[in-house]
């Protein structure tokens, strides 16, 4: 990656300005986020790009729209899919969250014995009460990190075929239960070693940068389908019709 990239000048990252336009009059007001290390945020520093993690990214342009909007990360690192269900999903429905990004299985796609059954079994259930809870749902086709120039050469094909795996099964899983997928595992820079921490585990800041535009996009395909046209009515205003009600801004302690 050429030293005088930054996020500004990255052609993979949101421009001046865009944040706001994708997510203009967006409906949510309570953001819960729920995962592995990914979802609690352990992206590595990188030279021109902001050190904000990626759902704490999310959440602030969010509320750069709604200064209301509340956040509650539960994401912890070293979860298996079935920790994240038993550990978070009860006081994620507790938040009342209307909007919930769910990351998990990486953990368990790491391991050889990956079970991929297993897993979905555990995104479904989780997907599923959180939407009968009322909650949009966000789920990722991750970044396959065998791409990563700190993975061994012996481990990095096994991982690479697991890591596919764990997005093709999560890809069917959104489509069967109609969330708000975002699919990075066959992104154009996926190989580029600049998206990947030294820990060959995770990524860098510019992978929760690209993450992040990537997300934004997504929203914005789903809220405009639902968002009524504008008239000759005042730009920066919502329609009445728009204006939800605003729900209580604080987070759990």
């Amino acid at each position: 990656m050429s030293s005088t990239l930054t996020e500004a000048t990255d052609p993979w990252c949101l421009r001046p300005g865009e944040a706001a336009d994708l997510l203009r009059d967006h409906p949510w007001h309570r953001f819960v986020v729920l995962g592995d290390s990914v979802a609690e945020g352990l992206c590595e520093p990188l030279d021109g790009y902001p050190d904000l993690q990626w759902a704490d990214r999310i959440a602030a342009e969010l509320r750069a729209v709604r200064p209301e909007l509340a956040y509650f990360n539960l994401g912890r690192r070293g979860l298996r899919a079935h920790e994240v269900r038993a550990t978070q999903l009860a006081d994620a429905l507790a938040f009342g969250a209307d909007l919930a990004l769910v990351v998990c299985g990486g953990n368990d796609a790491f391991r050889p014995g990956y079970d991929p059954d297993v897993v979905d079994a555990e995104l479904v259930a989780i997907i599923t009460a959180l939407h009968d809870a009322g909650a949009d749902v966000i789920t990722v086709g991750m970044f396959d990190v065998s791409h990563s120039p700190a993975v061994r050469d012996t481990l990095r094909a096994g991982l690479g075929v697991r890591m596919r795996r764990l997005a093709r099964h999560t890809r069917a899983v959104a489509e069967r239960l109609g969330t708000l997928h975002v699919h990075l595992t066959d992104h154009p820079l996926v190989a580029d070693p600049s998206l990947y921490s030294g820990d060959g585990r995770h990524g860098s800041a510019r992978s929760d940068a690209v993450a992040t535009a990537e997300t934004l996009r997504v929203l914005a395909t789903h809220h405009t389908r639902r968002r009524p046209p504008r008239t000759g009515r005042d730009p920066g205003r919502p329609l009445a019709s728009e204006a939800l009600p605003a729900r209580p801004s604080s987070t759990p302690a």
